[in-house]
């Protein structure tokens, strides 16, 4: 797990109600990257990505644009260690 990261984020702006998660997920898959998203109370979509450095790093930048509708204001991303998450999946 060397070469494997981890990224906690969180996005504002409009990103509920615009199949951001479901673009998320998607996306994670499609670079093989693991972890989940799910929409926060307060307006915001939290995510966790787990995978090699370089395809995380890619689902952060992805986060700034996210699903075609999504207006993103910010992403604020924590690098760590990884937990062991497998597969992606969209939390509730």
């Amino acid at each position: 797990m060397a070469d494997r990261t981890r990224a906690h984020v969180f996005v504002s702006g409009t990103v509920q109600g615009v199949y951001y998660r479901a673009n998320t997920r998607d996306e994670a898959r499609e670079r093989g990257v693991d972890g989940w998203v799910r929409n926060l109370d307060d307006g915001r979509v939290e995510a966790v990505f787990e995978g090699p450095e370089d395809a995380v790093e890619g689902m952060v930048e992805w986060c700034h644009a996210g699903s075609p509708a999504a207006r993103v204001e910010s992403v604020d991303a924590e690098y760590g260690e990884p937990e062991g998450e497998e597969g992606f999946r969209v939390r509730r």
